[in-house]
């Protein structure tokens, strides 16, 4: 059996680490090692993190904060598998989630990523009704990425180890170890790692039909900040532009608006009605392309945005009724 790691980038995450490392070591397949990467926590996080250092397939690392791409690349560089997955402390992986993407990866020697669906659990770890599934399992072409990142969240991936030796880099600022996430990331640091190995590399993207991870969704999380969230999505356009300049010029539009589309749902489940409406317009000025791919999406999110603007937040039927528009039984994408 080929050794698989899992390496777990944990920051100030004492209130979850303890039930993501026993899901991850119920993991139906072996043999597999799990790298907890501590990233300079001021919590309890080393102490329930050591506990779990006696298990011989526990190893942890501990190092300055360096964000969560930093804590990869150090959990990359000490790996041994030969297909490494990333889990989030806090997000919970279904008992065969390994097994499945080890033997899809086996099964399809040119795909280097492979992904599958998430329920989104809440702070107590239940699970919502709401949930994400890839918008594509297969021809994940570039702009796809780009523009709807099918590969999903941080921890719904398992990589083949040569896809992510192909695009290893070191920076001048770097002396010990390559990087495979950049580290000036803190945010679209898995778009842009995404990006260039599409854009560079001949390493396939597939996912899987089923739903293996649980991620917890919290407050505070993608798009607190809409504005700098923009601003790091525009600096990975900036900074990946010079590899393919023709893509970028006429994919960038269509991406940027299904970027502020996601941006404006986050809005409304947040209840901000002037950042919604605001995010939504911004779209639809970008591009219309996401009105034509999917417009029942695009349609729901401009007629939420508009009657949260109108209704108000404390008006809690009525936004009980957006919510139920945008999230219903069925996970979304």
């Amino acid at each position: 059996m080929t050794l698989a790691s899992i390496i777990v980038p944990a920051f100030n995450v004492a209130g979850t680490l303890e039930k993501t490392m026993h899901a991850l070591l119920a993991q139906t397949y072996a043999p597999f090692e799990i790298i907890i990467v501590d990233d300079g926590s001021s919590d309890a996080t080393p102490q329930i993190a050591a506990q779990f250092s006696t298990d011989p397939r526990v190893s942890v690392l501990r190092q300055a904060n360096r964000g969560t791409a930093g804590a990869r690349n150090v959990g990359i560089s000490v790996a041994q598998g030969e297909y490494i997955g990333f889990c989030q402390a806090g997000d919970l992986w279904m008992p065969n989630k390994l097994a499945r993407h080890v033997t899809h990866l086996r099964a399809c020697p040119n795909v280097g990523v492979s992904f599958s669906g998430s329920a989104w659990i809440d702070e107590t770890g239940a699970v919502t009704r709401r949930g994400q599934m890839p918008c594509c399992l297969t021809a994940v072409t570039p702009a796809r990425i780009l523009k709807r990142n099918p590969i999903g969240n941080g921890s719904a991936m398992v990589i083949r180890r040569a896809a992510l030796d192909d695009i290893a880099y070191r920076p001048r600022c770097e002396v010990q170890r390559n990087w495979y996430f950049d580290e000036t990331f803190r945010q679209c640091a898995d778009i842009e790692c995404w990006m260039r190995m599409a854009l560079t590399t001949s390493w396939g993207f597939e996912g899987l039909r089923d739903m293996l991870t649980k991620t917890r969704q919290s407050e505070g999380g993608f798009c607190t900040n809409p504005d700098r969230q923009l601003a790091a999505w525009e600096r990975m356009i900036a900074k990946l532009t010079p590899l393919d300049p023709a893509f970028f010029k006429t994919h960038s539009p269509a991406a940027r608006a299904y970027q502020m589309r996601a941006l404006a749902r986050r809005a409304i489940r947040d209840l901000d009605g002037a950042q919604a409406v605001n995010l939504t317009y911004g779209a639809i000025a970008q591009s219309r392309l996401p009105l034509i791919e999917e417009p029942g999406q695009s349609l729901r999110t401009i007629c939420a945005a508009v009657a949260l603007f109108c209704a108000g937040p404390e008006t809690t039927r009525k936004v009980m009724q957006l919510k139920e528009l945008l999230w219903g039984a069925k996970p979304v994408s």
